[in-house]
């Protein structure tokens, strides 16, 4: 479940509302246990991703660096090499 969780710091473009909540969601899903929630918990479970998306967000607007931002598209074909080494038959 965690391999979903990327690096947001450091892009250009700056990471997306959209990549916050997926972040947020899968830390969610990990730490309790339940890709999906039961009707009894599912809104304690939409108040815990909203508040980790918020705090995801505070923290990516309060860091600074001095290194250049990476780009997307090479950091992605890093990750696929990795894996394809990782993953070879």
């Amino acid at each position: 479940m965690c391999r979903n969780i990327r690096t947001l710091h450091n892009f250009e473009p700056p990471a997306t509302t959209d990549e916050v909540d997926a972040a947020a969601l899968q830390y969610v899903r990990k730490i309790s246990g339940a890709a999906r929630p039961s009707q009894a918990n599912a809104e304690a479970f939409e108040r815990a991703v909203a508040a980790v998306a918020a705090a995801t967000r505070e923290l990516l607007d309060g860091l600074t660096t001095t290194a250049p931002p990476k780009d997307r598209e090479v950091e992605a074909a890093k990750a696929r090499a990795r894996a394809e080494l990782r993953y070879a038959r």
